[in-house]
């Protein structure tokens, strides 16, 4: 791999309730699936631009950054991934995008094993960022 060979690369926010239970958002696209709010990493732009741009769009809320915990590839889509814990200010209320039908929080033994290693990675978190191949 040479270094014009592109990839994907988009970055997603665990963002977990006081139940320590996490946020997830069905898509109104594709296979409908549940997953963290996130997206992209745009031309031009940071991976700390994106997660704040992304959430916004799709959650209308300007989430806290606490921490980038984890970077991961995944085969599959030939994608680098970049997972951080964010949270919603107390103030801040969820007004989703049309990318989205509904939100709920859910707890982490429910989640896909990659979500459920990349979430758990990000609540555990104590500043050492966590990497693996899917």
């Amino acid at each position: 791999m040479g270094f014009d060979t592109t990839y994907r690369f988009s970055v997603h926010a665990a963002i977990f309730n006081s139940a320590g239970e996490v946020l997830l958002l069905k898509q109104t696209y594709a296979d409908k699936r549940w997953g963290l709010p996130g997206g992209a990493v745009e031309v031009g732009e940071t991976i700390y631009e994106a997660i704040k741009r992304e959430c916004f769009e799709e959650l209308g809320v300007d989430v806290e950054i606490e921490a980038f915990t984890g970077l991961y590839y995944h085969i599959e889509f030939n994608a680098q991934v970049g997972i951080f814990r964010c949270k919603i200010p107390s103030d801040g209320v969820i007004r989703l995008s049309n990318e989205h039908s509904e939100y709920a929080y859910f707890p982490i033994d429910e989640l896909s094993r990659v979500q459920k290693i990349r979430v758990s990675d990000a609540q555990k978190n104590n500043s050492n960022i966590s990497t693996a191949v899917f």
